[in-house]
């Protein structure tokens, strides 16, 4: 394990660290912004974050209120806990297009269990999680052992979790009242405290919390350097005695069971469960979108769970900036667009540099 603890240590920022090595004689202006970005890529996104802060907060004082900050964090709840699965599946350089529906399959199911077959709310929801991981685990034994490549199999789970969530559900939506007369503890989420005089939710502070502990994982831990080491070089991980088939199917069950916490949060955030909820295709674009804009490399072994927290507070942002200044929504989606293409363009320039 020797060898495996060297290579884990050469790949903790993606692609080993020696690439990004120049003599501090010859390192010029622009080498030194290369290795900076190489060394920390959420620092891009951070500054896009503050400038965003500070304009809109300019063109209208009301941003900075705290009411308005909490207000985006709920916004970015689900899409965030949806953004933990995406971005430790890019890791290793593969991707989900499914998370959206199973988020929503998973909350469908945790309401039916609890209503139609008369489960404890509670074991109801341990059960849903218990299905989110398992979806997320076919997505990655399909990857793994069968040796498709991770969009196909997404793409085609994608269409089996949504079709199995409207023919499950009979397409009925579980109302608000309801859950809250007999199944308090699916909303449980959506309930919120006073802090700083802004009204905070419970599913904010699980954001925050599962970003930290993520962030600590797969940066601190064997199982988080073998992640990068994976998506990085996963021929040179398995030399190093890394078990690729085995760390993609625990990657894609992890990612299951976030999307599953996600549709839990769902729940609290709408209050009822439908299987016609919005973040089903939503979700997967936004969590794309959070993960390229939070500095995370689409080719894998490169990036961290705090640029994707901050990529999804830029959407955020971006959506009630505008919409105070009362500009036309589209410029949202102008803007976002423009942030992505920058993002990619961004993540290629350090690769072609570090090659």
């Amino acid at each position: 394990m020797a060898n495996a603890d060297n290579y884990e240590a050469s790949t903790r920022g993606g692609s080993a660290d020696a690439l990004a090595e120049f003599d501090e004689h010859d390192r010029g202006l622009i080498g030194r912004i290369h290795h900076i970005l190489h060394q920390t890529p959420a620092i891009v996104p951070l500054i896009v974050l503050v400038v965003a802060v500070v304009v809109f907060g300019l063109l209208n004082p009301n941003f900075w209120r705290v009411s308005t900050l909490s207000l985006i964090f709920q916004q970015i709840g689900i899409v965030g806990i949806l953004g933990c699965a995406q971005a430790i599946v890019i890791l290793t350089a593969g991707i989900d297009l499914s998370v959206g529906a199973m988020a929503v399959l998973s909350s469908v199911l945790m309401g039916q269990f609890a209503f139609r077959y008369g489960i404890p709310p509670t074991f109801a929801i341990v059960l849903g999680l218990a299905c989110g991981a398992a979806m997320g685990a076919i997505n990655g034994w399909l990857v793994s052992k069968m040796r498709i490549p991770p969009f196909i199999v997404t793409l085609g789970t994608w269409q089996i979790w949504l079709a199995t969530n409207y023919i499950y559900s009979a397409n009925e939506t579980i109302r608000s009242q309801d859950i809250e007369a007999q199944a308090a503890a699916l909303q449980f989420w959506g309930q919120r405290f006073q802090l700083f005089g802004a009204q905070v939710t419970y599913g904010v502070v699980l954001l925050i919390v599962l970003v930290l502990i993520m962030a600590y994982v797969l940066r601190h831990t064997a199982w988080g350097r073998h992640v990068y080491a994976v998506g990085d070089d996963p021929e040179a991980a398995e030399l190093a005695g890394v078990n690729r088939n085995r760390m993609l199917i625990q990657v894609y069950a992890l990612a299951g069971l976030f999307c599953a916490l996600a549709g839990w949060v769902m729940i609290g955030r709408f209050g009822s469960v439908s299987p016609s909820a919005s973040t089903g295709v939503l979700g997967n674009i936004q969590a794309i979108t959070a993960v390229v804009i939070g500095g995370i490399s689409l080719f894998g072994g490169r990036g961290t769970i705090i640029g994707m927290f901050l990529g999804a507070l830029i959407v955020g942002v971006f959506e009630m900036g505008l919409r105070m200044a009362g500009a036309d929504a589209q410029w949202t989606y102008l803007l976002i667009g423009i942030l992505i293409i920058g993002a990619v363009a961004v993540d290629q320039w350090i690769r072609k540099v570090s090659a």
